[in-house]
């Protein structure tokens, strides 16, 4: 049971997938009830904004000179900017709220966070923003993967 949680935990807060994966893996390969799946995938996806924010501060505070990170840094911005610039441009907060909220790949908290950053969104705003997106986003995927899973 504790390796069961700490998986669907490590798959939901990493980038590979978030909790868009993490938890259709708790369901498929557990036999946790359909609750703590959705908690720890959540609470997991959660803590993505707040690390990664402080992160990026952090790195780009004492990294940025580096050539090697430089590069890495201004192709990640370079790809979140145009994957949300539109939603933002013309929605603001909401429209982070919305990209993130978005159960597909590559709109999750990871690339939300990095917009958020780029795009110079107070913290507060975009915590709640890409909080209510990752909610909503993992409302989705626990109650419209077993739809999925029966129309295959």
């Amino acid at each position: 049971m504790i390796q069961d949680i700490l998986l669907t935990f490590l798959i939901s807060i990493s980038p590979f997938g978030e909790a868009r994966v993490g938890i259709p893996y708790g369901v498929e390969s557990t036999t946790l009830p359909l609750y703590l799946i959705f908690i720890v995938g959540l609470v997991a996806n959660l803590l993505v904004f707040p690390l990664f924010y402080k992160s990026i501060e952090f790195s780009n505070k004492f990294f940025l000179k580096n050539l090697y990170y430089k590069k890495i840094a201004i192709y990640l911005s370079a790809r979140a900017k145009t994957k949300t610039k539109s939603m933002i441009q013309k929605y603001g907060v909401i429209g982070l709220m919305i990209f993130v909220m978005i159960p597909l790949p590559v709109t999750g908290a990871y690339i939300g966070t990095i917009a958020a950053y780029i795009f110079r969104i107070d913290y507060k705003k975009s915590l709640i923003a890409i909080s209510t997106g990752i909610t909503i986003s993992s409302t989705i995927v626990i109650f419209g993967w077993p739809l999925i899973t029966s129309l295959f």
